[in-house]
């Protein structure tokens, strides 16, 4: 009788501290696996560079989905749009989503715009991946 409370002593702390490992710290930052600096609010960033837009939240532009603006120097019926797929990450979560240029987002509390897009379409010639820039608002 005397070997289970004994057992149970040196058991209990390493299960105590296998739960301690789960949980969920409040007032985390969101966790990045870029190997990029993560720029700040208002930093105008290429594909893949993540944006911190407020202390918990950080959006990364992944690729352009759409880009049917209307061409500078082109009239067009309609302006187009811009959508890019972005990630968005916070503390213990993480959401991809299209954000449409200059439409406001809102994913768990959390409000993501998309509020710049460059360079401009050009009629002569489509925009690389890698000559798109993004600016992004919220947190």
């Amino acid at each position: 009788m005397m070997k289970k409370p004994l057992l149970l002593a040196t058991l209990l702390p390493g299960a105590i501290l296998s739960l301690a490992a789960c949980a969920v710290v409040p007032n985390a930052g969101p966790v990045v696996d870029s190997p990029r600096e993560v720029a700040q609010q208002g930093s105008v960033v290429p594909l893949l560079q993540p944006v911190q837009l407020a202390r918990t939240v950080v959006v990364t532009p992944m690729r352009v989905t759409e880009d049917s603006r209307c061409p500078q120097g082109v009239q067009c019926i309609q302006a187009g749009r811009v959508v890019v797929e972005t990630r968005i990450d916070g503390p213990g979560w993480r959401q991809t989503q299209p954000l449409t240029l200059g439409e406001p987002h809102t994913v768990r509390g959390v409000t993501v715009t998309l509020v710049s897009v460059t360079p401009e379409q050009r009629a002569d010639s489509q925009v690389k991946s890698a000559e798109y820039r993004f600016a992004f608002e919220g947190g």
